[in-house]
């Protein structure tokens, strides 16, 4: 049965929080005492459970048992204690609605806004060989309906399920929590549930819990743990018509607090397919590499055009679309369009005359939507709040999965750059190998990309040798190839690549290093009186 709506205005608007009233019950509790000592300077009133409530008492604060609050004494050996209306309404009343404050007051429930809990341990207790009787007791009741009400309701409540969260929720106290960072909280606690929900179904099942230390002997990648177990909670959003071909089923899926495509809003057409997920998603990765306004325009996962705009450009995002779409106007028939900003009406006045598939982006100005639905199939998706990519990224192989860290440009700068060949460039050069370094990633191994002016003029991918993505990158670019700059993904093996960009009137080069003959190749580029710089990494696309 859905829950109940209101009308959107009756919402008053919650962006900082600065916490009066917080429930701290952990099973962990390292870092309580002194994370509780914070709230107290800060002026908060704590509320405590059994174990904690006595260790947060025994370091001298004032602080309320639960039993206090719902006055009802823990039972049933500790069972039921924070299960009732005292707890949960305090918990999951929508402050921003006048109706919900009114209710608390007369029942007298005060509101809670900050939430501490973090769960039974259950796993340990199975792995330390537990009987099963013993077992059931480590499996929590009240603890994740504390967190899962307080993740629900992140518009009034922070909830904090990790000791890691302190010191930031801590040095938040003064000015508030904000809005995003309750959003985060919330995505955090509902991963932690989903994790020791899946290890309790586990137990269930085998009579144990997946131990990470005997299943791998390297250590397990930052966030994918987190990612595995939501993989267990995610939803079905949409059967789609068929998968890569007709003759493959297919749906879409969606992870617990994912902020990405699949949450996106679709304004206008048809039904996304199983490609169209694909190409946007490659789309919205390489619009994204960018801080400034970039559009990126791809066909069958591969780049058509990339393109940047300085931020104070008259209309940038439109002229970053106008330079994307120049590089390959013919492959970008029929392709996706991605923005990293809001698409503009004179980017739509463009787009609406060019036949693509899909248009996504953060959102869209006044008019915009209305020029593009002049097409009628074309699929026009908003972007949720805070779009982000995935901590962790899985690939399915026979038999598992792999895992691994996202290849993005966080901290980006050219300082660490070796100048190996020529003399250093002028700083729109600079600028220009920058971009062709960052937009370089988004282009299927072999890549080669040249750029000019902030665009993307000539890509060649996904060839089995690097020099035929030399070849067929200058082919595209044509003339643009001269005065060009040009970006490859891994280093040259041999001279033969690079003697092509360089006949073609290449005038800087940027790639990893690291060849057996890197000396051939940067005798090649100082013969050619071409300046090459090195980067020490590779951005493999695969």
């Amino acid at each position: 049965m859905a829950g109940p709506s209101h009308d959107a205005s009756l919402y008053r608007e919650r962006d900082r929080i600065t916490p009066k009233r917080a429930l701290i019950s952990v099973s962990d509790k390292s870092g309580v005492v002194e994370f509780a000592t914070a709230l107290a300077n800060a002026g908060v009133l704590l509320v405590s459970t059994g174990s904690t409530a006595k260790l947060i008492a025994g370091a001298g604060l004032d602080v309320t048992e639960v039993a206090e609050v719902t006055g009802f004494p823990e039972t049933l050996d500790g069972r039921v204690k924070t299960l009732h209306p005292a707890v949960h309404a305090g918990i999951l009343a929508d402050l921003r609605l006048e109706s919900h404050e009114r209710q608390l007051t007369e029942l007298g429930i005060a509101p809670f806004d900050l939430v501490v809990v973090n769960l039974y341990p259950f796993v340990e207790t199975v792995r330390s060989g537990a009987a099963a009787n013993d077992t059931v007791e480590q499996i929590d009741i009240g603890g994740p309906a504390m967190v899962r009400a307080s993740a629900k309701n992140f518009a009034n409540v922070a909830i904090v399920t990790n000791p890691s969260q302190y010191d930031e929720v801590a040095a938040s106290l003064a000015e508030g929590l904000t809005l995003e960072q309750r959003r985060g909280l919330a995505r955090d606690a509902f991963t932690h549930t989903a994790e020791y929900d899946s290890a309790v179904s586990e137990w269930f099942a085998t009579g144990t819990v997946a131990d990470a230390d005997e299943a791998s002997e390297g250590e397990s990648v930052e966030g994918a743990d987190a990612l595995l177990a939501s993989i267990g909670s995610a939803q079905s959003v949409a059967s789609l018509r068929y998968g890569e071909n007709s003759h493959q089923q297919a749906a879409v899926y969606g992870l617990p607090g994912g902020r990405g495509i699949v949450q996106a809003t679709q304004l206008h057409g048809k039904e996304m397919s199983y490609n169209n997920y694909q190409d946007a998603d490659a789309a919205l990765r390489a619009a994204f590499d960018f801080a400034e306004p970039a559009v990126a325009i791809i066909k069958h996962a591969q780049p058509c055009g990339i393109a940047v705009a300085a931020a104070d450009a008259d209309d940038a995002i439109a002229s970053a679309h106008l330079r994307a779409h120049e590089c390959d106007p013919v492959s970008a028939f029929g392709g996706v369009i991605a923005a990293n900003r809001p698409v503009t009406r004179a980017m739509a006045e463009t787009v609406k005359d060019i036949f693509t598939e899909v248009v996504i982006a953060p959102g869209f100005e006044e008019g915009a939507v209305e020029l593009l639905q002049t097409k009628k199939n074309v699929r026009i998706l908003q972007l949720p709040e805070g779009y982000e990519r995935e901590s962790a990224e899985l690939r399915q192989v026979s038999g598992g999965v792999l895992v691994q860290q996202p290849d993005v440009f966080d901290g980006f700068s050219t300082d660490s750059w070796q100048l190996v060949a020529g003399d250093a460039v002028d700083e729109a050069t600079l600028a220009d190998l920058a971009f062709a370094w960052r937009a370089v990633r988004s282009v299927k191994s072999n890549a080669i990309l040249l750029a000019s002016g902030g665009a993307s003029v000539g890509v060649g991918m996904g060839q089995v040798n690097r020099v035929d993505s030399c070849k067929l990158a200058v082919e595209r670019a044509g003339s643009r190839a001269s005065g060009s700059v040009a970006a490859s993904d891994a280093f040259f093996p041999f001279a033969d690549g690079p003697q092509i960009l360089l006949d073609a009137g290449v005038r800087a080069i940027v790639q990893p290093g690291g060849s057996v003959r890197d000396e051939e190749v940067v005798a090649a580029a100082r013969d050619a009186g071409v300046t090459m710089y090195f980067t020490g990494e590779r951005h493999f696309f695969h």
